[in-house]
């Protein structure tokens, strides 16, 4: 009996060169060992919910571990359906800088920008011919 074949799992995120530079940065002066910047979302805002960051000292048991372009970055398993396909951008300006998300999933974002609405990535159906 012959295995099924799978296709090779999609990476959740992916980062620009400025994402990957500004988050080595950061990385570089914390006080404390950090395993990586742990990404997530929640709840809250006008538009339904809000990205998140933090250190993470250490990689949960269930995050997914993305490395790009020499940083490593830890998905909340809570937040993967809904950052598939995501790239992570960092943008600089006069008045501000922000990490910024690419996100296929956002279907609308507030006016100020820190709050998305975003619909979770929905697994395909089983091949019924197969």
């Amino acid at each position: 009996m012959t295995q099924p074949q799978t296709r090779p799992r999609p990476q959740v995120m992916t980062l620009t060169d400025a994402a990957a530079e500004r988050v080595r940065a950061v990385i570089a002066r914390s006080e404390k060992p950090v395993a990586g910047l742990r990404i997530g979302i929640k709840n809250g805002g006008c538009a339904g919910m809000e990205y998140t960051m933090e250190f993470a000292e250490q990689a949960g048991k269930f995050d997914e571990v993305v490395e790009d372009k020499g940083v490593k970055v830890l998905i909340d398993p809570k937040a993967i359906l809904y950052l598939l396909g995501t790239q992570m951008d960092f943008k600089a300006d006069k008045l501000s800088a922000q990490f910024v998300f690419n996100n296929p999933n956002q279907t609308s974002a507030c006016g100020c920008g820190e709050s998305v609405a975003i619909t979770p990535v929905q697994p395909e159906p089983a091949d019924a011919s197969a």
